[in-house]
């Protein structure tokens, strides 16, 4: 069997304060457009689970939907270009 060796405490390694690193937070406000599509589009999702679609209804959750691909389109564009490769 081995045996697991531990690091101190005050090793930096495992030193966490539980805030996110500024690069964590450079990825969310990236990703912020998506996160803002995906959350409407549930909300739609959410108030038609109770109740008949109308056209108009269809129209709002085709919209959501439209706005997710895009926004996933931009987010995955973007990624591209900062890494100089095609997607």
């Amino acid at each position: 069997m081995k045996s697991i060796i531990t690091l101190p405490a005050t090793s930096a390694g495992l030193a966490f304060d539980g805030e996110p690193s500024d690069a964590e937070l450079d990825a969310i406000e990236l990703e912020m457009p998506l996160i803002e599509a995906e959350r409407d589009l549930l909300d739609v999702e959410i108030a038609l689970l109770d109740r008949p679609v109308t056209e108009l209804d269809a129209q709002r959750l085709r919209r959501r939907r439209r706005r997710v691909l895009a926004a996933r389109r931009d987010l995955t564009n973007r990624a591209a270009a900062r890494s100089g490769g095609a997607a």
